[in-house]
């Protein structure tokens, strides 16, 4: 597999709370319908991590195609997956993914060269908590059929405490949605059949982030094609990265964006319907207090 170029960006939604000018040059930056999804979130926490994920995209393909941010377009797929109108653009293939959990928002992207174009990635992040109403025992109980025989005796080793097991799990879990979001199937493939033997050379910590010995089984077949990056961010994230028929260049980390990065000023931003929109949005609730 040739290597290619990858990025990765990361946005803390906690270290914005948005001014209505920034709001607006934000809001100005998306196409209408993609306006139209948002306003339907409840909270505004939902309404601004989708809105970072669709700057972090526009950020992407304008930095990899060297296209102005108003002439990057995109549309969704038949699962509602956001993909690039390419048109007339003839320059290097590219792949990316936008996942968000909690506070933070993520893409990952990798460019390739015009040869070859059969390649890609997904990503995800997952938050280490377990904040649901059954005990933990009960929950593993539950999502034990999830997983294959391996994956089970690492995720619930006797010697983890409570904390290990649950990071352990999230791993696990975070390998496995992004490589279907690669895939693009959703979680409604046999789970059990997508066994991974994650890194084991040093426990995932920040010092030592991504790891990248992971590698996968299907139906007890090895998938040589793909390869993995696990990353913690923050001390309470991790995050995956899943590639497809390609190899990034090198295993860097996340870089944390500001606000002021995903920015573009434009002369919509200005306009009453714009201003009118996001003083709407502004008066949703947080979910955080």
């Amino acid at each position: 597999m040739s290597k290619h170029i990858c990025t990765r960006w990361a946005f803390d939604l906690g270290s914005w709370k948005p001014t209505l000018p920034q709001l607006s040059q934000a809001v100005a930056s998306i196409q209408p319908e993609e306006r139209v999804r948002l306003m339907k979130f409840h909270f505004i926490d939902d309404f601004l991590s989708s809105l970072i994920g669709r700057l972090l995209m526009r950020k992407y393909v304008s930095t990899c195609s060297g296209l102005p941010h108003h002439q990057v377009k995109f549309a969704r797929d038949v699962r509602g997956k956001p993909y690039w109108v390419r048109e007339d653009y003839a320059g290097p293939p590219l792949s990316f993914n936008v996942s968000h959990q909690g506070s933070l928002v993520l893409l990952a992207g990798i460019t390739g060269d015009s040869s070859d174009s059969d390649f890609g990635l997904g990503t995800d992040v997952m938050k280490i908590e377990y904040s649901g109403g059954k005990s933990l025992a009960e929950f593993f109980r539950l999502m034990k059929s999830k997983f294959s025989a391996q994956e089970w005796s690492y995720i619930a080793r006797p010697l983890l405490d409570e904390r290990e097991q649950v990071k352990a799990f999230m791993r696990h879990w975070c390998l496995k949605e992004a490589y279907v979001k690669e895939l693009g199937v959703g979680i409604t493939v046999d789970l059990e059949k997508i066994s991974f033997s994650v890194d084991t050379t040093h426990s995932l910590e920040a010092e030592v982030s991504p790891l990248v010995g992971t590698s996968l089984r299907c139906h007890d077949k090895p998938m040589d094609n793909w390869r993995f990056e696990e990353h913690l961010l923050q001390e309470e994230y991790c995050a995956a990265i899943a590639f497809r028929n390609c190899l990034p260049q090198d295993h860097g980390r996340f870089k944390v964006l500001q606000v002021e990065e995903l920015l573009v000023k434009s002369p919509e931003s200005e306009l009453e319907e714009v201003l009118s929109y996001c003083q709407k949005a502004l008066l949703k609730p947080y979910k955080r207090t």
